[in-house]
């Protein structure tokens, strides 16, 4: 994908990327829901950067904290 076809440029989507990642590692461990829909959130803005894998990661990681946060 190409950055004219994006709406948010490489940096801003590598920097959501990482906030996500970091939130939802944060929440595998403490405040399971809010981190993990915080990680899903920052991870769905940033899939409309360049940086489209690095944001899947903060959404799968945020689904994986979701989770722990609902079935404990």
């Amino acid at each position: 994908m190409s950055e004219e076809n994006t709406k948010i440029s490489e940096s801003a989507g590598k920097l959501l990327g990482w906030i996500g990642i970091i939130a939802g590692v944060i929440g595998l461990f403490w405040q399971h829901i809010w981190m993990g829909v915080i990680s899903i959130v920052l991870g769905i803005i940033g899939c409309f950067s360049p940086k489209r894998n690095l944001n899947i990661v903060a959404i799968v990681i945020g689904v994986v904290a979701l989770i722990i946060g609902i079935v404990k």
